[in-house]
């Protein structure tokens, strides 16, 4: 391939952008993994996963993908036949019931249009018509990245309390822990799955669990079948900070720096750096002329946004287009919506300007493929941006 001047602009949700101090960190010889360095290192990135999950309790990091911590979190605390509730929002609510279902457990799906969350009221009506309790865990998608709509988790342990149901809460926030508010402890999360290549701005390559008391007890009446993922093992190891076999050191290296980069930052900040990049993406669609996949305004993504292309454009010729003249990728049309819709990622290590950079991008493309719109949605996401820096400038001032 020829040499193409400036960077390559990664805008899917998904791996992200990983920062130069993330890199350098991982760029470190080989270590000991039995050594002390090791386990001051894993104990350190454990603290540290606390401080982001927001929670006091049990964290687990294993070296795998956001699919496998899907799967400890099931075959830890369930048992062969059990039923599982979970609510279609998109293409990973879906996959996450595929293996619940290759598991060998039953999945009661709530059907969604993608177009919205999960129904905390449609999920309490399902609970409470369990009189006998056969549902044991109830499966939901924080921030479903191909759809870009964010549930309500603090809702589901709503319905859950109010139908006085005992099952399990397990959530999934692979592509919102790091870039949104989370509560573990405060939403009683019983299972908390995440993985390091997004808001947490490193490579695939980590997993993660989030673990209450509630199903650390669970995992002793467990007996589906289980070996990498078993929680037992890992716990044992972890208190003095080592692995039942090797862990992926250098991107533990490279973990621990992009927490103290979040801490840095500050959570908050994080937050509301996430939300304004959100707001300002959308300002760019709706002054496009395009819509929005998701349809309540409540349930918008601070991390990604998807966009439908009018009839007979197809997004994957757009995304094709865009990445041969600009250099940039975005996020694919997924499952039921391949096709439609193209994503914006917006997570991570990524600031205003990247996003100026990007909106113009999608609108160079827009025009070039003749897709029907108007002009000027980068001029609208830079007004609100800059008024957005105004405030905030005025604000320390004031400070």
């Amino acid at each position: 391939m020829a040499y193409r001047p400036g960077r390559h602009f990664l805008q899917i949700p998904g791996p992200t952008n990983v920062p130069d101090r993330v890199l350098r960190a991982i760029d470190q010889p080989t270590i000991d993994h039995r050594s002390r360095e090791a386990s001051d290192l894993a104990l350190s990135c454990i603290a540290g996963m606390r401080m982001v999950f927001q929670t006091k309790g049990t964290v687990l990091i294993f070296p795998g993908s956001g699919s496998g911590a899907w799967e400890a979190a099931l075959v830890n605390t369930l048992n062969p036949g059990d039923r599982v509730l979970a609510s279609e929002t998109g293409q990973f609510s879906f996959l996450w019931t595929k293996v619940a279902r290759n598991l060998g457990l039953t999945v009661d799906y709530l059907s969604g249009d993608w177009r919205h969350g999960a129904d905390a009221a449609l999920i309490g009506a399902k609970l409470a018509e369990d009189h006998g309790h056969e549902i044991k865990a109830v499966m939901v998608v924080h921030n479903e990245t191909s759809t870009g709509i964010t549930s309500n988790v603090a809702a589901a342990r709503r319905a859950l309390d109010d139908a006085r149901h005992p099952a399990l809460l397990m959530v999934d926030t692979v592509s919102s822990l790091g870039s949104m508010e989370y509560c573990h402890d405060e939403w009683r999360v019983d299972v908390t799955i995440a993985a390091s290549q997004k808001g947490l701005m490193l490579p695939p390559g980590l997993a993660f669990n989030a673990v209450s008391a509630k199903a650390i007890d669970a995992a002793k009446l467990s007996r589906l079948p289980k070996n990498y993922w078993r929680w037992d093992e890992m716990l044992s190891s972890n208190t003095t900070g080592f692995y039942p076999y090797t862990p992926a050191t250098n991107l533990l290296f490279g973990l621990r720096e992009a927490l103290g980069m979040l801490e840095e930052e500050g959570l908050e900040n994080v937050f509301r750096r996430h939300l304004r990049l959100a707001e300002a993406t959308r300002r760019a669609v709706g002054t496009w002329g395009l819509e929005l996949l998701a349809a309540n305004p409540a349930e918008y993504s601070p991390a990604v946004t998807a966009v439908l292309l009018p009839d007979r454009y197809d997004e994957a010729a757009l995304r094709a287009l865009i990445l041969d003249r600009f250099n940039m990728s975005l996020g694919a049309g997924l499952g039921k919506v391949a096709g439609r819709v193209f994503r914006i990622g917006h997570l991570g290590s990524f600031n205003d300007l990247m996003l100026a950079g990007t909106l113009a991008g999608v609108e160079m493309g827009l025009a070039l493929m003749d897709v029907p719109h108007q002009t000027g949605g980068v001029t609208s996401a830079m007004a609100y941006l800059t008024e957005q820096a105004r405030i905030e400038t005025h604000v320390a001032v004031a400070r």
